[in-house]
């Protein structure tokens, strides 16, 4: 396939390039006629990592003492690198130093890369630097000498003039967001643009209605894509209040609903839901994010629901449940979807108790396809077999290209119980067996009780398991149940293999239990973004095998007797040190 015919997408970043390159000789420096308030949660520990010479960029550990390392080889660190959302960070140190690696980044960036080279010139990465550079256009220019003022001001015009014109055509989704928002801080931020603030705000609008649907969620499923629609809306809606214009209507009610939907889909800890490529969040950025909503608005948002964006939640007692019950983004992310319908996450108090492997983008393509497939998941996977099929393309490329088409999803909730019956026929055409599960909550949400059901009840299915079956001469088809444990969740056998205990740094002391199976602890990994390898863990697996029309396994996560439902959790996390990233 030749470049241009990769949809297109080659002669697209060509004329980004040529235009960026033609403006830089053709726009005058403009001056900043106000500075809308840093918004972003900047980490102040890897401001100080940057300034020791150590940059973390997606995955990336790239060391280069004294300057900002912009010859990173995957891909997503260079988006992040050229996105220069790194200028958080170093924000958050805040001293000269700080200021100095900020500056010399900057002008390397000028020299390199300012007049149209290199990857950094699509518009949505053009709309998130552009914020970053308005936002800490104080702490980048204090001391710098005229000349480089000028230079910095003459490439933020330069900016605010490709996104003028390109913004509307940047991708639909996140990236068109990130170029239209970028667009509104410039015509706010630049002196002689305030005449186009409501076009931008209108086409914020725009761009937002295009991706948020009628729940708050997204096409893509994807709860951390969702937080940063959310934080780059309220970043709008907060810059259009400092500089005294009206909020629209239409954007606080965007904002209701996806905040709506963001608490949803929040565990007990203030983390998201790891499905579908997103990560639980950086720590402090929804509950920011939701603070200057809550700032905006005088009601409060659409009072609580148990479910949003394809998943159910269950929470009672400071535990929370939140359940992926809804086929896979198959048409809209085939490249990151996850084969994760049915499987579940459960938090108690702040501390995660089951969780799914996460993402493996970041460690490359061989983590990222196993991260997706069922097996990474808390749920029932036949051996050998994801709920969901990858295509047969290049292991960097995998996509999903079938599964799950019918997911049921029915609530059951009583006085004494928050319960959920769920459905789904992904394995119908591989073995003839639908899966069903069944989840309930107890009240005081010290008690998750579970039900998997493998059954076959049309003719067509029954057909087709006795065909599978067959060729197993009657041993019938093996399957696990899988229980991903997060990797502080101490776990050990008890009752003579017939139970787990899992110990929390909290104190809390859950216990596993399975009717009539054999258990097994077995190694797992916790896929965290930020961290240079995998981090070790454990899962529980129950194996068995389908012989008949109907399996059923029942099990069960219950807080020990002597455990309180109410802790005072004082136990700190362990400090991050540079190689356990």
């Amino acid at each position: 396939m030749s470049k241009r015919s990769a949809s297109g997408a080659f002669p697209v970043r060509l004329i980004d390039r040529v235009l960026a390159r033609w403006l830089l000789g053709r726009t005058r420096p403009s001056m900043l006629s106000s500075q809308p308030e840093p918004r972003a949660v900047g980490q102040f520990a890897r401001g100080q990592q940057m300034l020791a010479g150590n940059f973390l960029m997606a995955g990336e550990l790239l060391s280069t003492p004294g300057r900002v390392p912009f010859d990173a080889q995957s891909a997503a660190a260079l988006e992040a690198l050229h996105g220069f959302v790194w200028l958080d960070d170093l924000a958050a140190v805040g001293n000269a130093r700080a200021r100095a690696l900020a500056q010399t980044g900057l002008e390397e960036w000028f020299v390199r890369f300012g007049n149209g080279r290199g990857p950094g010139w699509t518009p949505g990465l053009v709309g998130r630097r552009s914020i970053r550079w308005i936002v800490h256009a104080v702490f980048l220019m204090q001391g710098m000498v005229p000349a480089r003022q000028e230079h910095f001001l003459r490439a933020l015009a330069q900016h605010a003039g490709l996104l003028t014109r390109r913004a509307g055509r940047a991708p639909a989704g996140l990236p068109r967001l990130e170029a239209q928002v970028g667009l509104l801080f410039a015509t706010l931020a630049l002196e002689g643009m305030e005449a186009r603030v409501p076009q931008a705000c209108a086409s914020v609008l725009a761009a937002a209605e295009g991706q948020i649907q009628a729940d708050g969620g997204i096409a893509t499923r994807n709860p951390e894509e969702l937080l940063q629609v959310f934080e780059l809306l309220a970043w709008a809606a907060q810059a259009l209040a400092d500089h005294d214009k009206p909020v629209n209507a239409q954007l606080g009610g965007l904002l209701d609903r996806v905040a709506g939907a963001l608490r949803v889909l929040r565990h007990a800890d203030g983390g998201l839901a790891r499905f579908h490529g997103g990560g639980r969040g950086a720590e402090g950025v929804l509950a920011t994010a939701l603070g200057i909503h809550g700032d905006l608005r005088d009601q409060p948002t659409r009072p609580h629901a148990d479910q949003v964006m394809g998943y159910a939640r269950l929470a009672a007692g400071r535990c929370t449940v939140l359940i992926d019950a809804a086929p896979p983004p198959l048409k809209v992310a085939p490249g990151q979807a996850h084969a994760s319908t049915l499987a579940f996450e459960m938090t108690s108090n702040r501390r995660p108790v089951v969780v799914s492997c996460g993402d493996g983008r970041s460690f490359g393509p061989e983590w990222h396809r196993a991260s997706r497939a069922t097996a990474s998941h808390s749920t029932l996977a036949f051996e050998g077999y994801s709920s969901a099929r990858f295509a047969r393309t290049h292991k960097a490329l995998a996509t999903l290209a079938d599964g799950p088409r019918a997911v049921g999803r029915e609530f059951r909730h009583a006085p004494h119980a928050r319960a959920v019956a769920l459905s789904h026929d992904g394995y119908v055409a591989s073995h003839g067996l639908e899966h069903l599960r069944y989840l309930d909550l107890s009240a005081d949400g010290r008690v998750l009780a579970g039900e998997d059901v493998l059954l076959a009840t049309t003719r067509a299915e029954k057909h087709r398991f006795s065909e599978v079956l067959a060729r197993t001469n009657g041993a019938g088809l093996p399957f696990a149940l899988r229980f991903h444990l997060h990797p502080e969740a101490e776990p050990s056998l008890d009752m003579n293999g017939t139970a787990v205990s899992i110990g929390l740094r909290s104190g809390e002391i859950w216990v596993f239990r399975a009717s009539g199976l054999a258990l097994e602890l077995a190694p797992s990994v916790y896929l965290e973004k930020g961290r240079l390898k995998p981090r070790p863990s454990q899962q529980i697996v129950l194996s068995s095998r389908a012989q008949d029309y109907t399996t059923r396994i029942i099990w069960s996560f219950a807080k020990a007797q002597d455990t309180p439902t109410a802790l005072r959790d004082l136990a700190t996390d362990e400090p991050l040190l540079l190689q356990d990233l």
